[in-house]
């Protein structure tokens, strides 16, 4: 193993980090990781943290599933890769695209376009919904509507539907015809109103409005994540995506729901589309799906969807674009380990019992912390907002967030920072005890924050 010193010396000096500025992480270098246990973290220094990030919302069944790792190793005995390109397929895609349906019954998905990741999955539904209405003879169906606060990766089109002005502005202009109305967020909105039902209606009215507004005949589809996750874990009204539903199939408008995070039970139902009762027309998943263990992603489909494309004749429905990794072999390999230990271990069961735990422990802080304007979440994904004047909902600046969190790091816990959020979403598999671990770190975070203000 490399020794410590080298990467220490080495650490951000050769390459640039995601989601962060270059300098930044010359300043602050990051936290290096070189092993896991169970839902645990040890870092180049000897210290072992919680992971209350589960990776990046996918490492649900923590890092030690011994059956994911095995299929993986046997997988690359017998094929390392083939494509899945026109032609050509594997044993292992066969199989799994059989196995992912049996999850996605309830949503009444029948068919799965594979990719590599999240961002990949966005990019191929906004694609076939765009290409569902040329194959329809309804060309001028190109539009998308999209929430403010809602993330769907990095791809143009993903960028482009993105509510979130930090992952646009640098890379404007985007994908033209896009708009975006308000998330459905109790607690800043546009209309100065505090009740999660009015304000579920009050969007969703506006989701009509602009669908009337631009054309029915112009808009290809409205894309929302069911808890919208990394613009804050704002968890919408339990009414309001079945409005949105609603709205969309009255105007012919496609739904996709991007359960990139919120699939395979963070929330404690094992899709966000099933809590709210909702049936899109289209499904993105990816993350969970290999417990984060190899790269993987998809689109999940319709009846509505399917038929169109499969009874089409003509060059309208061939569909030209995918991956070099779609339905990569290992990938699938790894994705049909995880979904029967996703099943054993009951995983949604336990993010609605523990998650419980966590939510209520985060709301007793919100009461005790001033800086702590706003707590938020369902399952086992939460949010902690930040803010410098609790009156003014005024949000706090860098300092204060990274006050927060060495302090909580200090005491044990890898947290995420996003803007003025502190972004909670362990692995599925975490105790009440791992949970408790969590809360106290957040208690000394929020303390070590308050004495920046």
């Amino acid at each position: 193993m490399i020794d410590s010193a080298f990467l220490k010396e080495n650490n951000a000096r050769y390459l640039w980090h995601p989601m962060a500025h270059p300098n930044d992480m010359h300043e602050n270098p990051p936290k290096i990781f070189v092993s896991a246990d169970g839902v645990e973290l040890t870092d180049v220094d000897n210290n072992r943290v919680v992971d209350a990030v589960g990776g990046l919302w996918n490492v649900n069944l923590g890092y030690s599933n011994t059956t994911i790792k095995q299929a993986i190793s046997k997988q690359l005995e017998v094929l390392p890769y083939y494509s899945s390109f026109r032609g050509t397929t594997t044993a292992p895609l066969i199989e799994l695209s059989v196995k992912i349906l049996d999850w996605f019954k309830p949503e009444g998905m029948c068919r799965t376009f594979f990719t590599s990741g999240g961002s990949d999955s966005i990019e191929t539904a906004l694609r076939l919904a765009r290409q569902y209405h040329k194959v329809r003879g309804e060309r001028d169906r190109t539009k998308f509507i999209s929430l403010r606060r809602g993330y769907h990766g990095t791809h143009f089109g993903g960028a482009s539907i993105n509510g979130n002005a930090n992952f646009r502005r640098n890379y404007e202009p985007l994908l033209s015809g896009v708009y975006h109305i308000p998330a459905p967020w109790d607690y800043r909105n546009p209309f100065e109103e505090t009740d999660p039902q009015k304000i579920a209606k009050l969007c969703a009215n506006l989701l009509e409005e602009e669908i009337i507004f631009q054309g029915p005949d112009t808009v290809a589809a409205f894309i929302m994540e069911p808890v919208l996750g990394a613009g804050g874990v704002i968890v919408p009204h339990e009414t309001f995506m079945p409005l949105a539903r609603e709205i969309c199939t009255r105007h012919g408008v496609l739904m996709i729901a991007d359960e990139v995070i919120t699939a395979f039970g963070r929330t404690g139902a094992w899709t966000g589309s099933r809590l709210w009762n909702v049936q899109p027309d289209m499904m993105a998943f990816a993350k969970a799906i290999t417990n984060g263990y190899f790269p993987l992603g998809g689109v999940l489909l319709n009846e509505k969807v399917v038929e169109s494309f499969e009874s089409n004749r003509d060059s309208f429905g061939a569909i030209g674009h995918g991956y070099t990794y779609s339905g990569h072999p290992v990938a699938c390999a790894a994705a049909l380990a995880t979904l029967e230990e996703t099943a054993r271990l009951e995983v949604a069961r336990n993010s609605r019992v523990v998650g419980e735990h966590l939510q209520n422990g985060l709301k007793k802080l919100e009461e005790k912390y001033e800086v702590a304007g706003n707590t938020r979440g369902i399952g086992l994904m939460a949010a902690i907002e930040l803010v410098s004047d609790p009156e003014k909902k005024t949000p706090a600046g860098k300092v204060t967030s990274a006050a927060f969190f060495e302090a909580a790091y200090q005491a044990g816990v890898m947290i995420r920072v996003s803007g003025n959020n502190i972004i909670l979403s362990p692995p599925l598999i975490v105790t009440v005890d791992d949970v408790q671990r969590i809360v106290n770190a957040a208690d000394l975070g929020l303390a070590a924050a308050s004495k920046t203000l």
